[in-house]
């Protein structure tokens, strides 16, 4: 990665969310040296200062707040700056606010560092990640967005929950937008190799059609529930970003719903959103072609006319 140091994170955005993944970032031990900028100077210095305070704990790391010219050599960029959801507000009443706080950022991220990862956070993920895409001129395999891989996690817990089973012995995925349209890929899903009726029925339960739309509506609206509960939702998404950088860093190639530019995937070309993606050293190697029935491709079309309804408007 030329003269990048694959040691080296930044944080963009020390907001609820960039401060949580800051910390969960921390904890994993990937990195040596972080920095983390943001508007307020003050906010980032004093995240900077809490987290290091617990380095004896922890791995030895460098943590400190900078500005841009401080990440030139990152070899990772999270973005989470950008306004937040506040309760009642939809993902995409956030667009316009945020496209334009991207619009002064991203120029910045460039301008010193063109060979790193960008990693978007920020919400509506799936707009941002396109923003960032056509703004950084970066190639498209190493800007993506978080996308899916948050409400997955959802599913597999709740999925867990309701078969009193391991949540990481589930496999299933949500896939689209990262956001009111997002489907829940139940032809696929399965319980190490069993398919999810039949694991459900080994556990006494029948009901299936009730079952699906109640856990996926859950998932769709747990955001909105934590958001209306506590404010804001910043440990799961930090968790999920921690996800990420660990597939990055260790070039796991592992399978993760990440929201990248499309290329005629189930007819979708051209607009940013989540389907399972093979993550490694290079960013996104490959997207996974991922089976779905009649009724999840036409959500999933629908899905990606939303999204591009939006990007219409905004560009």
């Amino acid at each position: 990665m030329g003269t990048l140091n694959n040691r080296k994170v930044a944080v963009i955005g020390c907001g609820f969310v960039g401060a949580a993944s800051a910390f969960a970032i921390m904890e994993s031990g990937l990195f040596s040296e972080m920095v983390l900028i943001d508007m307020n100077k003050d906010k980032a210095e004093g995240e900077a200062l809490d987290i290091s305070h617990g380095l004896p704990f922890s791995k030895p790391m460098q943590i400190y707040a900078g500005d841009y010219k401080d990440i030139s050599d990152a070899a990772v960029i999270v973005v989470t700056a950008g306004a937040g959801q506040k309760p009642g507000e939809t993902r995409l009443d956030l667009v316009k606010k945020n496209v334009s706080i991207f619009k002064s950022i991203i120029p910045q991220i460039s301008e010193v560092n063109k060979d790193a990862i960008m990693l978007i956070v920020a919400n509506p993920v799936d707009i941002l990640t396109y923003t960032a895409w056509k703004l950084s001129g970066y190639p498209e395999n190493r800007v993506f967005g978080s996308g899916t891989t948050l409400d997955t996690a959802r599913l597999k817990y709740l999925l867990g929950q309701h078969l009193d089973v391991d949540s990481r012995s589930v496999h299933a995925f949500i896939v689209g937008e990262h956001g009111d349209s997002e489907i829940a890929v139940w032809s696929s899903a399965n319980v190490s190799g069993i398919p999810i009726n039949r694991f459900c029925e080994m556990r006494g339960h029948f009901h299936h059609e009730e079952a699906m739309q109640r856990i996926a509506e859950d998932v769709k609206n747990s955001a909105y529930e934590i958001i209306n509960k506590k404010g804001a939702t910043y440990y799961g998404i930090a968790m999920s970003v921690r996800r990420i950088l660990e597939a990055i860093i260790r070039d796991e190639k592992t399978i993760l719903p990440i929201s990248s530019i499309q290329h005629d995937n189930h007819g979708v070309s051209g607009i940013a959103f989540s389907m399972p993606a093979i993550v490694g050293k290079n960013g996104v190697e490959a997207t996974v072609p991922i089976s779905l029935s009649t009724e999840e491709e036409k959500a999933l079309k629908e899905s990606a006319s939303t999204l591009q309804k939006v990007i219409d408007d905004v560009f």
